[in-house]
């Protein structure tokens, strides 16, 4: 919930007709889905008039379409936007997807801001977290170790920028591998912060929302394609051995056969309540770090980890302490 409820000339529209199995043209398509997002926007009272919005910029099709639809909407929900993009240091992948945002930017004529992993975590880059974490049997963590930094990125880029609000271009088929991917894992502490179209901005965070959680992939993929917009669609080199590529898997399977699969996931996460008991705090950003820091990257990550502040040589299977970047402030 915001901070403060919408005044009433805010009212959320109706929810826009139902499409339905008819065909469509492209621009009708593309009239509803903009209808969509803002009832979501509105209804679910995600941006406040005056408020200045924070894009989580990648370069890839969801910021992209996320974007220019914000800025569509914006005259009418009385917003102001700024792109923040990401370097997580990931060569031969990221200055490519960096190099589309610059060009949305000039095109949009938004203003642009770049933080990087290596300025903001005494030079750790997801290349070099990657190499610390080859021999630790958690190679396929990396994923983890990004999801975590990134989101601590985007927030100094969101206050960098005097933004009040983030958005990321979460869509409902991302949301859905998440709560699958979790509960495969049996992961409470993200179970229980998953739900809903955002967070209000709990411990001083900025609020952040999601205006693409209910929709599909399919619906991002066609908005793109009508608007004729500009986007990097390479996979992360890091991607195909992360753990979300099997959640994606089996939900491609289970939609198959029940088509509101997708929905059904994103809908049981919004009303899933967890006891406080059930509730153990997720790895922050400080706590992956300073286990990289001492060579023992798997510390802050997975079940019966020891504890950061224990001390001792690391276990069998575990590398010896490399030598770190810069030590990095707490936070």
């Amino acid at each position: 919930p915001p901070r403060s409820a919408p005044p009433a000339t805010r009212r959320a529209p109706p929810p826009p007709p139902a499409l339905g199995p008819r065909a469509v043209c492209g621009a009708c398509f593309c009239a509803a889905f903009e209808a969509e997002v803002l009832h979501t926007v509105v209804a679910g009272r995600l941006l406040p008039p005056g408020a200045v919005v924070a894009v989580g910029a990648s370069g890839g099709k969801d910021s992209t379409v996320l974007a220019h639809v914000l800025q569509v909407l914006a005259p009418r929900l009385g917003i102001s936007l700024r792109l923040v993009a990401v370097d997580e240091g990931i060569g031969g992948y990221r200055d490519a997807a960096l190099a589309a945002v610059r060009r949305q930017a000039a095109r949009w004529e938004l203003p642009l801001t770049v933080v990087a992993y290596a300025d903001l975590f005494g030079g750790w880059t997801m290349d070099a977290v990657a190499r610390s974490t080859a021999g630790s049997g958690r190679s396929r963590a990396c994923c983890t170790f990004c999801g975590v930094l990134r989101r601590r990125a985007l927030e100094e880029g969101a206050r960098l920028v005097g933004a009040t609000h983030i958005v990321t271009g979460h869509n409902a088929d991302d949301m859905a591998e998440t709560v699958l991917m979790n509960f495969l894992r049996g992961d409470a502490a993200r179970l229980a912060r998953g739900g809903g179209l955002g967070s209000p901005g709990e411990g001083g965070a900025l609020p952040r929302c999601r205006p693409l959680q209910l929709a599909s992939q399919k619906e991002v993929v066609l908005y793109a394609h009508f608007r004729r917009l500009d986007y990097f669609s390479e996979e992360c080199v890091y991607a195909p051995e992360a753990f979300r590529g099997h959640a994606r898997h089996l939900l491609k399977l289970l939609e198959a056969a029940r088509p509101s699969a997708v929905l059904d996931l994103v809908h049981s996460a919004e009303r899933l309540a967890l006891a406080p008991a059930a509730r153990p705090p997720a790895p922050g950003a400080c706590a992956l770090l300073d286990g990289l820091n001492r060579g023992r990257p798997r510390l802050a990550i997975g079940k019966g980890r020891r504890g950061l502040d224990e001390a001792g040589p690391p276990r069998d299977g575990e590398p010896e302490r490399a030598p770190a970047p810069e030590a990095v402030p707490a936070f």
